[in-house]
């Protein structure tokens, strides 16, 4: 590779996979640089000493967009989230439409990646600043134990903070 250019990246997607196909989606988005702009996690004085999330400012209108987006496509529902102080988790679902048997995509494969870049820029627009990493993570839900599996991660998300690799 010549001295001046730089690497390709490697797209994080699968290749071959139709992200409009309806199912089940759990999707990891982190702040720029990582830095705890959402929520603080805190621990003790609720039931049970359970970690409880405080959303801030920024956090809670990531919270209202998501929930705007939930809200706004018919064929999209927001399943379970947790806004933590770095990144969220995200398991939503994508319905068949009835008529096509997907929803209608803007080109293919673009129906996920289009739903995290809408709250990406809302949220951004809301906030006045550019909250994210140029990336995602997302995972295709395989099955029921999968879902169930996810569920559960993002339920004791806050509980295991101190140990969590986005931490930093």
């Amino acid at each position: 590779m010549p001295q001046n250019e730089l690497p390709r990246r490697k797209s994080p997607r699968l290749k071959e996979y139709d992200y409009s196909t309806p199912g089940a989606y759990f999707i990891t988005i982190c702040t720029a640089d990582r830095k705890h702009l959402l929520s603080d996690i805190t621990v003790g004085g609720g039931v049970l000493d359970a970690p409880r999330v405080t959303l801030s400012e920024y956090g809670r209108f990531v919270e209202k967009t998501l929930l705007d987006i939930d809200r706004q496509y018919d064929f999209i529902s927001v399943e379970k989230y947790v806004i933590m102080p770095n990144h969220i988790h995200l398991l939503i679902s994508v319905a068949d439409d009835g008529a096509s048997g997907t929803p209608p995509p803007t080109r293919a494969n673009a129906l996920v990646p289009r739903i995290v870049s809408t709250l990406k820029r809302f949220s951004n627009k809301a906030c006045g600043v550019s909250l994210w990493q140029r990336s995602y993570h997302e995972h295709v839900v395989r099955n029921k134990r999968d879902y169930l599996e996810i569920w559960q991660y993002i339920d004791n998300n806050p509980a295991r903070w101190a140990e969590d690799c986005y931490n930093t």
